[in-house]
């Protein structure tokens, strides 16, 4: 306990520090004023003699019902007792402040004549149900406080009493009861009860951070009270707005808040609707937007201002863009031939109007004229680097047929266009003169090593005039996944169409292009393309065991058929029983794989 109560003092240091607590005022609730009641108080005084009574006086000018005693002069012990009315709480109250104003007289104003006289009196609660009216028994009380003043009042020069008023402050609880009465006990004092109030103090009804917080009766310990948020705001992720009321009524620790939902914006501690012309499409504290340009004008409360027609947003554009028109055409399209046969390059210029965006790419479609037909290009045609979205204005174009129209159509595109069916393009048509070489239909493997590859490669015969072409070899090694690939390839000029590559690394993968030249020595507009990989050492290994134990197991079989021809041999041959014969038999396995047989006799 004693740890948690100086954890909450140096929390309340730390947040008096850094200026955390909301200075409001707390709200009063009075139960029982003695000053307002003016003579009808109603008190009950007991003994009915000679014990507390009802004084009318004039205190600092103002003229006050008190109820006084002073029989500080009699030798009959005192014991006078002054009862409030009943005083009813609420079930939520359980604590309450009593404030007192009172006048104690020196016991030395009077000379001494009085040895019993006491300068303070008791302070008794008695809590009950229900009102007991006149019946007061002093066993229903138990003791607050023994109340004594900070300055006891005495006689001038003059004879003249100097009035010294003492405010005393209890609180009082917890209370467990409906109501309660408070009681006063002399035992031989001067004293004059000047004022009583009865109050408690509640957290006042707030309104912080577009929450609203209840009125929370203080208590003798922090309580946590929950706030709502205000019409159309929302609660920022998951902490709820909450603050703590003190003791003494104040406000402390704001935790959490609230924003105004989408279309609204807070004004004050209210949320309002966007005006029209503006918007807030997200909830937040941020205030409404004006509408971004070649939108319409919103309603009141929008979330977005829409777009005028012919203006579109794309699906990434937030909705404080300006709406986008589409791009142009592109301009000037032009092509050049390249040194490679049935290659060219397409450059054009950008759209005069990019309709203010800056995500223009492009896209090419090619299409193939005999006469007055006309069908797409389809995979015989590459576009390097691609095809479509195409962030520079050219493309290179291969694999193009000679004497052939080709038609190319260039079209713009940006983040919008895919909500139009109007296209932004721009065509060109050309024709490629130049004599083709034969083409080669397909690549293949003829043997593999671990560092060589043997190719060769099939040419269409019907296209080659009875003149022997030569041919252009490319390879490269291919790189794993993720790595740069590798564009530079070593290039080999050949006359036959088969070739050994050599100095090759174990397990790798090649990539191998070839095609053939033209006769003035450049290459011709169709290629063929294999990607291949050398054995690698363990593979190679096995191989060459496999072939041993092969040849081991033919040579075995070979050896078993002689010997069974000499045998059957021997059987037809009459044996002279005067001659004799020796026949050997060496077989010799090499490592070369042959077998052989030597017959000695």
């Amino acid at each position: 306990m004693e740890y948690r109560r100086t954890s909450l003092r140096f929390l309340f240091v730390y947040l008096f520090v850094n200026n955390v607590f909301i200075v409001i005022q707390s709200k009063e609730h009075v139960l029982l004023d003695m000053k307002a009641a003016g003579s009808e108080l109603g008190w009950l005084t007991w003994p009915n003699e000679e014990g507390w009574e009802i004084v009318q006086t004039v205190v600092n000018g103002s003229l006050l019902y008190t109820y006084s005693v002073c029989n500080v002069a009699s030798d009959v012990e005192q014991d006078n007792w002054l009862r409030t009315t009943f005083i009813q709480r609420g079930l939520d109250i359980s604590r309450v402040t009593v404030e007192l104003r009172f006048v104690i007289r020196d016991c030395n104003s009077f000379g001494g004549s009085s040895p019993s006289c006491r300068e303070t009196f008791g302070l008794y609660l008695g809590e009950t149900d229900t009102d007991v009216g006149t019946n007061f028994r002093k066993g229903q009380f138990k003791k607050i406080a023994t109340v004594a003043p900070d300055e006891v009042t005495a006689n001038r020069g003059g004879g003249r009493a100097d009035l010294r008023v003492n405010v005393e402050r209890r609180s009082i609880g917890p209370l467990s009861r409906r109501g309660f009465y408070l009681a006063f006990q002399d035992l031989g004092s001067c004293v004059a009860v000047l004022g009583l109030k009865v109050f408690y103090t509640t957290c006042p009804a707030m309104m912080r951070s577009l929450a609203a917080f209840p009125e929370q009766v203080a208590s003798s310990a922090l309580a946590e009270v929950e706030g709502t948020c205000v019409k159309d705001a929302v609660v920022v992720g998951d902490a709820t707005p909450r603050m703590y009321c003190t003791s003494e009524g104040e406000w402390v620790v704001p935790v959490g808040q609230c924003i105004c939902r989408a279309g609204y914006q807070a004004v004050g501690e209210t949320c309002k609707a966007c005006e029209p012309g503006y918007y807030k499409s997200t909830d937040s504290s941020q205030p409404c937007q004006a509408c971004p340009d070649n939108t319409q004008r919103s309603g009141h409360g929008a979330l977005l201002c829409p777009c005028l027609e012919g203006f579109y947003r794309a699906p990434t554009d937030p909705n404080s863009a300006p709406c986008s028109a589409l791009p142009s055409p592109p301009r000037d399209i032009v092509y050049a031939p390249l040194l490679t046969a049935g290659s060219l390059q397409l450059t054009w210029r950008p759209p005069a109007d990019t309709g203010r965006r800056s995500d223009i790419t492009y896209s090419v479609a090619c299409e193939r004229c005999e006469g007055v037909l006309c069908l797409p290009c389809g995979g015989r045609v590459r576009f390097e680097p691609t095809q479509t979205a195409l962030k520079d204005p050219e493309v290179v174009v291969s694999e193009l047929e000679p004497h052939v129209n080709y038609t190319f159509t260039v079209e713009a595109q940006s983040g919008v266009s895919q909500f139009s069916r109007q296209k932004a393009t721009a065509s060109i048509t050309t024709v490629l003169h130049f004599t083709d070489g034969p083409r080669v239909l397909y690549l293949r493997v003829e043997d593999r090593t671990t560092n060589s590859l043997t190719l060769s490669w099939v040419v269409d015969h019907h296209v080659q005039n009875h003149v022997t072409p030569r041919y252009e070899l490319m390879y490269r090694k291919k790189e794993d996944p993720g790595e740069l690939d590798i564009t530079t390839y070593n290039v080999l000029v050949l006359e036959k169409n088969f070739v050994q590559i050599n100095d090759l690394l174990p397990g790798t993968k090649y990539v191998f292009r070839v095609h053939t030249l033209t006769a003035e020595g450049h290459p011709s507009s169709h290629s063929a393309e294999l990607e291949l990989e050398t054995l690698a050492l363990a593979e190679s290994q096995t191989q060459n065991s496999s072939m041993v134990v092969m040849g081991a197991i033919a040579g075995g079989g070979v050896m078993l058929l002689i010997v069974v021809v000499i045998l059957l041999l021997h059987k037809r041959t009459p044996v002279q029983p005067s001659s004799s014969l020796q026949v050997k038999f060496l077989l010799v396995i090499s490592p070369s794989r042959r077998s052989s047989v030597q017959v000695f006799r």
